[in-house]
């Protein structure tokens, strides 16, 4: 199991400890005989799922046996199957998304769930993705509701109560028809009836009871994972696709319309991009769209810059910018100034042209070239914001296939954080958020500054940095605002060099230039300075002045100031005395350097 997105996070412990990663199964092992028949006669199989069904199971078959047929009988055995004994699966609340608006939420971004692939090499693997659905008609978890309350032979609806929970009488009893069937029809007000009843009306309810409580949605895929080439180091490589197909939005519905996903991605330097996606020959050959009928290609070549002055400059320096969003048409190749991510250009020329694997052919619309495209991970150099579309995927039929990357200098981790808590990571700096401490869904990024950028940052926001030096990396959290409901706390861990753990102090402020620096209670010992939080922002780690040494040092200072004061009043008031000085200071020197000379 890898992960349970679910809009009641308080049942992710249940989900957790039940999972088949942590939890041994049972289930029902049939004769061979039986299962060879019923293999072959699926409507008619049926293997029980507990314990006491499984181990009446007999082969031959009573009928059989009823026969004459003089065979040993053998009989179902429940087996338990050992757990995965894999970590528990991830397990959050679903993200909110307004129902049949294709999965997307909140600024029209999809919901999504980045899953970091475990280390594994295997060239068939299956993803499995289950949508399972329920209703608030009936509460589900009751083990007393169950296929007993279906409906019977004479009966127009279910055994099944929904009408109490509305104040009604259940079962029919006053005649509303709040039942459990197909299009029940429902009298909404009471007081017609009697009082009025010319007044009285019903309404019709479009309910099909068999999308209630059910398995919606079901879809496997299947994939290779492989070792990273021998030529890349890549602490982390992202994987960019493309989502979607080829038609406007009302041919591809419930589908969706071409997108990059992420088509929002941030990375470190260093990092590694594996640009991969599939397209398809078989999309039908009336849905809109640029090249042959019923194909879909893409590709990724960066924008060229920015035409027209827009916006102010404070969301993305003019200078850190490559390429426009706002464009449609590409920069060219060779310009190696703006090179795309710092690639190389046989690279972007793989990109753009899709040129790998193809020889000839017609390209203008990428028409010849393969369904999949796999450009291999690729490092990451240059820093900045790169924006950047797919030439082919771009007229109004198809809307714009664009995105853009964010290279930057540190290292980066986002999580979603709600009721079920969560974890960030990047080296041994940590952060966790305990079961509780929300109580809705908030994406969480991550941060870590090496010391001389995070110097260079705090400066450019126009900030002092708080009293003492530098004592380790700094760590931001995003948003930087409160990040757990009230009178809750969050925990941070960062590493702070051994040896000065005693001296070490932890201050916050924000990248908002009115912000000032807090100071904040820590714990640092064993080279790590833990302590707990509230909210976002910037974290530095600071070494301490020592009092007692600047207190001894400036009261060595305040002596000696207070003798050179003292003999300046005595001789001022005596200069008998410093004249008498002087004579015998110029005897003593004459003295010493006779006493140095090598003859005599």
């Amino acid at each position: 199991d890898i992960a349970i997105l679910t809009s009641d996070p308080t049942r992710c412990p249940y989900y957790e400890e039940e999972s088949e990663n942590v939890k041994a199964r049972y289930d029902c092992q049939v004769p061979a005989g039986m299962y060879s028949k019923y293999s072959r006669i699926r409507r008619e199989a049926y293997i029980p799922n507990n314990q006491e069904d499984c181990e009446n199971v007999q082969w031959p078959e009573a009928r059989d046996i009823s026969k004459g047929v003089n065979v040993s009988i053998e009989y179902g055995r429940w087996v338990q199957t050992p757990s995965h004994g894999l970590p528990k699966p991830i397990c959050r609340q679903t993200p909110y998304s307004r129902d049949n608006h294709l999965g997307n939420t909140f600024g029209g971004f999809p919901l999504m769930m980045n899953w970091t692939v475990p280390s594994i090499k295997h060239e068939h693997c299956v993803f499995r993705i289950r949508y399972n659905i329920s209703t608030g008609e009936y509460d589900g978890w009751d083990s007393a509701i169950n296929a007993s309350l279906n409906k019977q032979p004479g009966n127009d609806y279910a055994d099944l109560d929904v009408a109490t929970k509305y104040g009604l009488l259940p079962n029919n009893e006053d005649g509303r028809g709040y039942v459990f069937k197909q299009n029940p029809v429902v009298k909404i007000f009471d007081e017609f009836p009697t009082a009025n009843p010319d007044k009285d009306f019903a309404l019709r309810l479009a309910i099909n009871t068999n999308q209630f409580g059910r398995t919606f949605q079901d879809r496997s895929h299947t994939f290779a994972v492989r070792d990273q080439p021998g030529n890349l180091d890549c602490p982390r490589i992202h994987n960019l696709n493309v989502r979607g197909k080829r038609g406007n939005i009302v041919q591809v519905y419930p589908g969706v319309e071409y997108d990059m996903v992420p088509n929002r991605l941030y990375v470190s330097s260093d990092d590694c991009i594996h640009f991969q996606w599939t397209g398809s020959n078989t999309n039908p050959n009336n849905n809109d769209g640029q090249g042959r009928a019923g194909t879909d290609r893409s590709n990724v070549v960066m924008l060229e810059p920015q035409r027209y002055a827009e916006g102010n400059g404070i969301a993305v320096a003019s200078n850190n910018k490559l390429g426009h969003w706002g464009n449609s048409y590409p920069e060219h190749l060779n310009n190696s100034e703006t090179r795309f991510l710092g690639l190389s250009k046989d690279d972007l020329d793989r990109l753009a042209g899709l040129t790998h694997d193809q020889f000839r052919g017609e390209l203008s619309e990428l028409d010849d070239s393969g369904t999949y495209f796999d450009l291999g991970p690729k490092k990451v150099t240059g820093v900045g914001e790169y924006h950047y579309l797919c030439t082919r995927n771009n007229n109004f039929s198809n809307r714009s296939q664009k995105g853009k990357i964010y290279v930057e200098r540190q290292a980066r981790q986002w999580n979603q954080i709600d009721w079920n808590g969560g974890d960030l990571k990047i080296g041994d700096s940590a952060v966790r958020f305990d079961r509780g401490a929300r109580s809705t869904p908030q994406d969480v990024a991550m941060e870590v500054w090496k010391t001389d950028d995070c110097e260079d940052l705090i400066g450019t926001l126009g900030k002092g940095l708080p009293s003492g030096s530098s004592a380790g990396d700094c760590l931001a959290l995003y948003p930087q605002d409160e990040l757990v409901d009230s009178n809750k706390k969050f925990k941070i861990s960062m590493p702070v060099p051994e040896g000065i753990t005693e001296s070490v102090s932890i201050w916050r402020t924000t990248t908002a230039a009115a912000s000032q620096w807090t100071l904040i209670e820590a714990d640092v010992s064993d080279g790590q300075a833990s302590f707990q939080a509230s909210q976002g922002g910037v974290y530095v780690p600071r070494k301490k002045i020592k009092i007692a040494a600047v207190v001894g040092i400036a009261c060595a200072v305040a002596v000696v100031l207070i003798i050179v004061v003292g003999t300046t009043v005595y001789f001022c008031k005596y200069p008998e005395k410093w004249a008498a000085l002087k004579k015998s200071a110029r005897q003593k020197v004459s003295y010493a350097k006779r006493s140095f000379q090598s003859q005599v």
